[in-house]
């Protein structure tokens, strides 16, 4: 008998966490943090023991899909993961990312409760350095190719096919025998958003008997890319023309990649006035590096412009700063300046920074390029806040707020249909990483385009296929 219980991205977008039990193997898919309102869902136990599980099998490398991996090592995991190279690449990167913040952010706070006598009540950090070196050094990392198929165990096979959501994303087929019979499960991890920018579009699911898909944006359309594109130029120009800066929080990982893409093509077009662009973010920096070390899997529109020197992304204008006296630099920069900094969500990083120093002046352009989760700062901001709070500070925003949904590396519902239109012998849909009423909306659609009932998964809910 095979079963599916859910740990995460249940009723919600983050903390992807599904484990697949067939007979005695226990294979876990995912084990992703969880941000926004459900932080706090990252220091509670597992559902489940970790040193049970056999295999973990990642889909890519964002945060709320790897999240709470050397966690789940610091509890015991002594199984193979599998990734695709370029994943396990990407992970390392954010996964140390994640350990230095959260490192800080408790001596920080530490510091403030020893002041006060109330040190013992704090939380220790989910993980340090030191237990991401040891997921990565300590257990064995195998890196499937895409369209491959792999004898997981007896009676277990799988597939990676390429998601085309951020580099090395994956949707993962399995098969696996029961009474004779042959079945197959596919975990759609995130899809692509199939805009040609820097991935190529989407592999077709050709058969799965049960789906478990992702729903991020099952309640919305993306506007072309074509008019996308436009938008953004048109911030871009209109607020530099005026002598102002945009400030872009934007996801390390492929968001930010897309957008030196197009700020690239622009500098060579003409079409971008004379300014400077920042790219404010070490981690988005080693994560460009990693996209230039597999060039070949990125569309022809990013190989046709690899220079001599391997990079992909570069042009005269674009100014790397690693170190914080760097990005502190960047404040002595009055106008003119693009700034792309992370976190992506603005629930830290140096993006809270330059909008300490910059959100309040009319000037200047705050452009969303990404989803915001309920319960960031991000989200607050796209929500219309007149006021944030930034380091104890209260600040007005005064900058004019452009959210520009058209490059999400998610598919929209138009998307997500025609995915699913194509796989045969569909029987039982189960909807996860989406809240709950985008949920609600994608069930209704499905019904009535595709003629399939789908199932919203709840959290900790054990699913019979």
């Amino acid at each position: 008998m095979a079963t599916v219980h859910s740990y995460g991205a249940t009723e919600e977008v983050t903390g992807s966490c599904h484990l697949l039990e067939v007979d005695d193997y226990k294979i876990l898919i995912d084990c992703g943090m969880f941000q926004g309102e459900e932080e706090e869902m990252n220091e509670k136990p597992f559902g489940f023991d970790a040193k049970e599980i056999d295999y973990l099998l990642v889909t890519h490398a964002h945060l709320d899909h790897v999240g709470r991996i050397p966690k789940l090592v610091k509890e015991g995991f002594k199984g193979k993961i599998y990734a695709t190279a370029a994943t396990m690449d990407l992970a390392e990167i954010i996964l140390l990312d994640s350990a230095k913040i959260m490192t800080e952010d408790f001596q920080t706070k530490y510091r403030k409760a020893l002041r006060k006598g109330k040190e013992t009540k704090l939380s220790k950090p989910l993980y340090e350095p030191l237990d991401v070196d040891k997921t990565f050094k300590m257990i064995e990392w195998i890196n499937p190719e895409y369209d491959e198929y792999y004898e997981l165990c007896e009676g277990i096979s799988f597939i990676y096919r390429n998601a085309g959501h951020i580099l090395g994303s994956a949707f993962i087929e399995f098969s696996y025998m029961e009474n004779g019979d042959s079945h197959t499960i596919v975990f759609s991890g995130d899809i692509g958003n199939d805009n040609e920018l820097v991935l190529p579009d989407l592999d077709k699911c050709s058969k799965a008997e049960a789906l478990y898909v992702e729903t991020t944006y099952g309640d919305r359309e993306h506007q072309p890319i074509a008019l996308t594109i436009k938008e953004f130029k048109d911030v871009i120009i209109k607020t530099l023309d005026a002598h102002g800066n945009v400030l872009i929080p934007s996801f390390a990982v492929e968001r930010t990649q897309e957008l030196l893409c197009l700020l690239r093509e622009m500098h060579a077009s003409g079409e971008l006035p004379k300014c400077k662009v920042f790219l404010d973010s070490p981690m988005a920096t080693r994560a460009t590096d990693v996209y230039r070390n597999y060039a070949q899997e990125l569309t022809n529109r990013c190989q046709e412009n690899v220079k001599e020197d391997g990079t992909v992304f570069n042009f005269d204008s674009l100014i790397y700063t690693e170190t914080p006296e760097a990005s502190k630099g960047i404040n002595d920069i009055k106008s003119k300046a693009i700034i792309i900094a992370g976190s992506g969500m603005c629930n830290g990083g140096r993006i809270t920074h330059h909008f300490k120093h910059r959100i309040w002046d009319k000037r200047n352009a705050v452009v969303f390029v990404g989803y915001q989760a309920r319960g960031t700062l991000g989200r607050d901001i796209v929500e219309g806040a007149k006021w944030i709070t930034v380091y104890g500070e209260d600040i007005i925003v005064k900058s004019s707020i452009h959210t520009i949904n058209g490059f999400s590396a998610h598919a929209d519902q138009d998307g997500i249909i025609k995915w699913m239109s194509s796989i045969k012998n569909l029987k039982k849909v189960f909807l996860v990483h989406g809240e709950k009423e985008s949920q609600k909306t994608f069930k209704n659609v499905l019904q009535k385009k595709l003629k399939l009932d789908a199932h919203i998964v709840k959290y900790g809910e054990k699913i019979v296929l």
